[in-house]
């Protein structure tokens, strides 16, 4: 294993004393607006689908999922740009989408409204669809390439502190996004989402262009299965690490209605006040005592959470629970994260990087589907006991591969 430890390629001189927040902050930014352009028709595509246009829920739904589903097929695409082209050309490509994806959308809104009316519903529905796609894989393109390119510009001994900030940049624009789209559908509608995501788009793209390129690492580039051999089973621990966010994004509302209590979106915000918090004060502790020790302690933590929550008898009981449980969660990403690149050399950690969030985008889109199944077998108490199984289960991975890891 250690052959392909991205700790043992030492960052170039030039680049190893670039590890400050400031400096990473100037590549995870393009994280940032990828998800921002992502938050901001969040809450406004359904009820815009189902109740302006007059199609069905399900179809409302489905213009939502068809982006995550855009961006998992594009994830590996998006590591091999990153690894054979350069990281910048990959953050190009994707602020260059995101800004399209905009344009899109502004074609939609338009249509709806301007075109012949035996034309309109469908074209405008084919136009938003459009749009979810480019932006799934501008998604791809932007994020793993502004990753990669504030890991090889900070050096990999900053590959957590990198990671980390890139989560913050990651629901820190969807939490902005999402009311914000509200309140511009509200005052101009659809067309005003399009216009800011096309300025935004464009105003990251001529940023990116302005930065100076990291080199490309030379060197063989490993098989796509051969990467995603060495980083499935930590992708794995991430996928059933997340689930415990899945539901409780996705259910938390119903749950709190069941019990007859009000204040659900407290929830929501303990759990990303814990994550945050977590992030900010805890992430020099992976580089401290790895990625798998941290790991163990992080799902420790998160399975508590999910456990109050399960036999919560009280608002504040799940209060807790969701605030231990975004605590946990918080840092399981970037410590698995950092052990995952260090499977691959340098010229594949595009690919690796890609790989390893896929099974984030897995998790989230394959969560919901199977804990409702469980809801209504079990009730909905019975998802946070799902999720907890869940975590357990990632527990037992990385305590796994600690222990193969402790061998070699």
């Amino acid at each position: 294993m250690h052959d392909f430890a991205t700790a043992s390629i030492p960052a170039p001189a030039s680049l190893a004393t670039n590890g400050g927040t400031r400096h990473i902050l100037g590549f995870v930014y393009f994280t940032f607006v990828c998800y921002l352009s992502i938050g901001l028709p969040l809450a406004v595509l359904p009820p815009y689908v189902h109740y302006r246009m007059g199609y069905s829920a399900a179809l409302a739904g489905l213009v939502i999922s068809i982006q995550y589903i855009a961006t998992l097929l594009s994830r590996p695409w998006a590591g091999r740009i990153s690894d054979r082209a350069g990281a910048k050309v990959s953050v190009l490509w994707g602020m260059g989408a995101c800004t399209t994806s905009g344009a899109f959308l502004v074609a939609a809104a338009a249509a709806l409204h301007f075109s012949p009316p035996h034309v309109n519903l469908w074209l405008s529905l084919s136009l938003l669809i459009a749009s979810r796609l480019v932006l799934g894989v501008g998604e791809s393109l932007g994020s793993t390439g502004s990753t990669l390119w504030g890991i090889t510009s900070a050096g990999s001994e900053h590959t957590a502190k990198v990671i980390s900030y890139n989560g913050i940049s990651t629901y820190g624009a969807m939490a902005l996004g999402a009311p914000l789209g509200v309140v511009l559908d509200d005052h101009w509608g659809l067309v005003s989402l399009g216009l800011l995501t096309i300025l935004i788009g464009a105003a990251s793209l001529a940023v990116a262009f302005r930065k100076s390129p990291v080199h490309v690492p030379p060197g063989v580039h490993l098989p796509f299965s051969h990467v995603l051999g060495r980083v499935a089973p930590h992708g794995m621990g991430l996928a059933l690490g997340g689930v415990g966010y899945s539901v409780l994004a996705t259910f938390v509302t119903l749950f709190y209605v069941s019990r007859h209590w009000n204040g659900a979106a407290l929830c929501l915000t303990a759990f990303g006040g814990g994550f945050i918090l977590a992030r900010l004060l805890f992430i020099k502790t992976i580089d401290r005592f790895g990625g798998f020790p941290m790991g163990m302690v992080c799902l420790s933590v998160e399975s508590v959470g999910l456990l109050l929550l399960w036999q919560a008898t009280s608002p504040w009981m799940a209060f807790g629970g969701a605030a231990l449980a975004g605590l946990g969660f918080s840092l399981v990403f970037p410590a698995l994260g950092v052990e995952a690149v260090k499977r691959v050399t340098e010229n594949n950690r595009g690919t690796a990087l890609g790989v390893y969030t896929a099974f984030s985008d897995v998790s989230f889109f394959l969560t919901g589907p199977l804990a409702g199944a469980v809801i209504g077998v079990f009730g909905y108490a019975s998802v946070f006991l799902f999720a907890l199984i869940s975590v357990l289960t990632a527990l037992g991975i990385v305590i796994v591969l600690y222990q193969l890891q402790a061998r070699e």
